[in-house]
């Protein structure tokens, strides 16, 4: 039962660290939007930075300072905190539950490592330590990045309808903040991640912050080059008052046309990533249901072969 508990962590090690191994030399086909994440982690990193953590005000952040004060850790809390905000989650404890269930995830796999490993040499327990603690920490940062992903592709696939409705709604004479808030209510069973972010957006300018500064800020968040462009149309025409409903809608049809591109790139790939399921588990089995049978036939046919009366 252990030996076959160690095999199944080792296989799943080995599978995470080949998929890890593939996204890293995966090709970049968006390089101006890998450029504006990497620009907008830079800048969030030097706030975060100039602002160090402190100790108190309450168990997170006590603990977060603590985890900060480990070599190497302040960068990885400040990627980790930037990632759960493109991600969607930005309760204030988010970055604390995230960060401690990460600690609890690496220490249970090293002490299941070890319980399975109790009876074996150090060498062979010093490769299982290995496996185990790169299975822990690469595991849950996949996850979230897998997380963000999703949000993200959540927020590209809802932006062309709601620019729309966005431009209609001003077309019928509404302010923006007004227009913006009513295509948050309208869109909030449909597209909740977008409407969420463009509430967010109202609030804030209704607390009294600069629409441009918001705006900035809901690109900060989300980390998308199309609400970026989005965000400076919004702020160029306040600036110079220009018309923004026309604005918008050819803005809209843009915005479909990349959405049919990205998924017409999807379905292009899909013949290449079906090719290595279909070569190692449908092939092996369809060989054996055609091909076996036949055999099974013809030896039985030979004399003195097998199945031979």
């Amino acid at each position: 039962m252990d030996a076959a508990l160690f095999f199944l962590a080792a296989g799943l090690t080995i599978s995470v660290l080949a998929w890890c191994a593939l996204k890293l030399f995966e090709p970049r086909e968006e390089a101006l939007e890998d450029r504006l994440i990497e620009l907008q982690s830079s800048a969030s990193a030097t706030a975060d930075r100039a602002a160090k953590r402190q100790a108190g005000g309450g168990f997170w952040n006590s603990f977060l300072f603590g985890v900060s004060m480990i070599p190497g850790l302040e960068d990885y809390l400040t990627d980790t905190e930037k990632e759960l905000a493109q991600a969607g989650i930005r309760r204030k404890e988010a970055l604390g539950y995230f960060v401690l269930g990460h600690m609890l995830f690496l220490l249970l796999a090293l002490g299941l490592m070890l319980y399975f490993q109790r009876d074996n040499p150090w060498s062979t327990k010093f490769g299982g330590l290995v496996a185990a603690g790169l299975l822990g920490w690469l595991l849950p940062n996949q996850i979230l990045h897998k997380l963000r992903a999703s949000y993200r592709e959540k927020l590209q696939d809802a932006l062309p309808d709601t620019v729309d409705l966005l431009g209609i709604v001003l077309g019928t004479g509404l302010a923006l903040d007004q227009a913006m808030s009513r295509v948050s209510e309208e869109m909030a069973f449909i597209y909740p991640e977008l409407a969420s972010e463009f509430y967010t957006v109202v609030m804030q300018v209704k607390a009294g912050q600069d629409r441009s500064r918001a705006f900035n800020q809901l690109v900060k968040r989300t980390g998308i080059e199309d609400i970026k462009s989005l965000a400076a149309m919004i702020i160029q025409s306040e600036r110079f008052g220009t018309s923004l409903s026309h604005a918008l809608k050819v803005y809209a049809e843009a915005l479909r046309s990349r959405r049919r591109l990205r998924a017409e790139a999807t379905v292009g790939k899909a013949g290449i990533k079906m090719l290595f399921p279909v070569v190692l588990f449908i092939l092996p089995a369809l060989f054996v249901v055609t091909l076996v049978p036949g055999v099974l036939s013809v030896l039985r046919d030979l004399k003195g072969g097998i199945g031979a009366k």
